[in-house]
């Protein structure tokens, strides 16, 4: 007779990971060990300092809050298929924090002694339950976990930003196999290669890859007249194929050729001729990838001489950034290379403009980038935002000036568009007159909205403030910033103000941490990675940096490092700001890609219960940073 309290359990466990990374039968044979326990509302599972129990816990139905019992911090709230209580399964000490039940709660309890076999044996399992006890640690910020916490490599794991390019770099190979048997004569196989124009073809057996024919092999031994055209393919092969793992590097790839003195390297499931084989690559495969190299790529884009000549370059850069997602590279080191990239097409498009105009520039000038774009963390193809500041001139130049300067913008505006980046649909772009102004004309509107801070005034400063300058005259920049510093310290009741716009954000989560979704419009049920966790924290970021006077750093990771420099007080919160931005950039990067959009609005059912984990654990940080930024600037007055 079936244990029907225990088959359902198993139904609820292979939900939820670490449960889902088991065979069923482990699942249903674990689920047979288990305790289900009821809890009241307010009820205690465990005490801080508690010893540990012989069980770690699963929330079937309600929720339970971990808290430090001394600051009564809550440091967690775990609801449906979230696992805790894992001290005693990672680390021989007692329970460091307290585990409540917020809400009537049912929870399952795991022995430890009958899981920790599957924790030992499937890594999938053990590096879950580290990652899952390194977020529920005293301090979820600590320099121990940071890297597992966020899914960015440690310090001893992050790449010296000096290493050549290529030895990161992954190599595409051809997925499109072409093979046949040993027994396939020289004049089938040659009749194959052109009718599917490749350059080499495999010999398999059983689906196992036993050798390889090159056309320089049917040059070298059938052209030649050395064996006619019905030899096999077994006499002319080579053999034993040369094989390697589907990860490589341009560099491994290449290395490997030179060593083997090949142009064809088989490419199977594990690296050895023991497994399937999955593709092909050859050494126009890696001369390709030699072409996507960021250094390459840049050459390609100063050569161009109209805007049409950019955007394919543009497409191999989101190649190049496919590939490092891909392979798992630090989120600084790809931010920063295809920034660099990014903003080389930008001068690029500026300098082929200037060349349409019919004189050069009347007066220096400065194009300035803007929002995510002015804070190099514009990965994906998006909007524009950009203005154009030039010198002051006597005010019978004036008019001429800012024709000259609207028509080079419109020629800018439309470049940028020939290359990938939308118009703005606030039209907030150099081409606007309202954002191609002189000098003074930006003192002025700048100084309206430090000394009159509306809503919308204050909108304006969040987008502008983090501008930086893609071509032109630095000084003029320079000259801008510190007057936006001066005025912003002469007026400090402006940071209240902007403080009230940084927490107008709404939350990424309601009750019981669910993520909230929009209620209506065009992206109903679609999670707002932006608006709701993005903008948070560069907003915070954007405060508590202008509070500092520092310029010159507009990237919200950067801003949160040179706040815990700043602030040694808060610099284990800081740095767990940068992580996290970090990780919500790469996230929406990932999902932008994957659905060829910006990655601003995720479809939450497409998520796996991990994924899901992974993007509340970011948000930790988010209310703790409000709450700062709310006290220190007496904000909670006015919000």
């Amino acid at each position: 007779m079936k244990n029907t309290i225990s088959h359902r359990v198993a139904d609820f466990l292979k939900n939820f990971p670490p449960f889902s990374f088991l065979h069923q039968r482990e699942i249903e044979a674990l689920s047979e060990q288990i305790s289900i326990i009821y809890k009241e509302k307010d009820s205690v599972v465990f005490t801080e300092n508690e010893e540990t129990h012989n069980s770690f816990y699963i929330v079937h139905k309600g929720a339970v809050t971990l808290r430090n019992s001394f600051s009564n911090a809550v440091l967690d709230m775990c609801d449906e298929g979230d696992i805790f209580g894992l001290r005693p399964l990672i680390a021989n000490e007692n329970y460091k924090m307290e585990a409540r039940t917020h809400e009537e709660s049912i929870l399952y309890a795991i022995p430890i002694a009958v899981f920790k076999p599957y924790a030992l044996e499937n890594k999938a399992v053990g590096n879950f339950l580290i990652e899952s006890f390194a977020s529920n640690t005293r301090n979820p910020y600590s320099k121990s976990h940071r890297g597992k916490l966020f899914g960015e490599a440690s310090a001893t794991e992050t790449l010296d930003a000096n290493k050549s390019i290529l030895d990161i770099q992954p190599v595409k190979y051809s997925k499109k196999l072409v093979s046949c048997s040993a027994s396939t004569t020289a004049k089938d196989i040659a009749e194959t290669m052109t009718k599917k124009n490749v350059g080499a073809i495999l010999i398999v057996e059983n689906s196992l890859p036993i050798g390889i024919i090159t056309d320089k092999d049917l040059r070298n031994k059938i052209v030649t007249g050395a064996f006619p055209i019905t030899t096999t393919a077994s006499v002319i092969m080579t053999t034993p194929v040369i094989t390697y793992p589907k990860k490589m590097t341009v560099t491994q790839a290449q290395m490997a050729m030179m060593k083997s003195n090949i142009s064809h390297l088989c490419i199977t499931k594990d690296g050895t001729a023991n497994t399937k084989a999955v593709g092909i690559l050859s050494k126009h495969d890696v001369m390709v990838e030699i072409g996507n190299n960021p250094a390459v790529l840049i050459k390609a884009v100063k050569r161009a001489k109209k805007f049409k000549q950019i955007k394919p370059i543009r497409a191999n850069i989101m190649q190049l950034l496919q590939g490092y997602l891909d392979q798992n590279i630090p989120m600084t080191l790809t931010s920063k290379i295809i920034t660099e990239l990014n903003d080389v097409c930008i001068k690029q498009v500026i300098a082929i403009a200037l060349k349409k105009m019919k004189t050069p520039p009347p007066v220096k000038f400065a194009w300035l980038a803007m929002g995510s774009q002015g804070r190099s963390e514009q990965l994906l193809h998006t909007d524009q935002d950009n203005a154009l500041m030039y010198e002051d001139v006597p005010e019978e130049l004036s008019a001429a000036t800012k024709s000259y300067f609207l028509e080079l913008a419109t020629h800018v505006n439309k470049g940028l568009f020939d290359i990938g980046y939308d118009y703005c649909p606030a039209e907030m772009m150099a081409s606007n007159p309202k954002w191609c102004l002189s000098m003074s004309e930006y003192k002025d509107l700048v100084y309206h909205w430090i000394t009159n801070p509306g809503k919308n005034e204050v909108l304006l400063s969040f987008i502008f403030f983090d501008y930086s300058l893609s071509y032109g005259d630095k000084e003029l920049v320079n000259n801008l910033s510190d007057f936006i510093f001066e005025n912003i310290k002469a007026n400090p009741v402006f940071y209240i103000h902007l403080v009230s716009g940084a927490l107008q954000s709404p939350s990424p989560t309601g009750f019981f941490r669910q993520l909230l979704v929009e209620q209506d419009g065009e992206h109903k049920d679609f999670f707002d990675i932006k608006r709701r966790a993005l903008m948070p924290l560069a907003d915070a970021a954007r405060v508590l940096i202008l509070s500092h006077s520092v310029k010159s750093i507009s990237n919200s990771p950067e801003r949160f490092e040179k706040l815990a420099d700043l602030e040694p007080q808060n610099k284990e919160l800081y740095l767990a700001c940068s992580y996290s931005y970090k990780a919500l950039l790469k996230f929406r990067t990932k999902q932008g890609l994957l659905h060829h959009d910006s990655g601003q609005f995720i479809a939450l059912e497409a998520l796996t219960k991990l994924e899901k984990i992974k993007l509340k654990r970011t948000f930790k940080t988010i209310k703790e940073l409000q709450e700062l930024i709310t006290i220190r600037f007496n904000a909670s007055n006015i919000l």
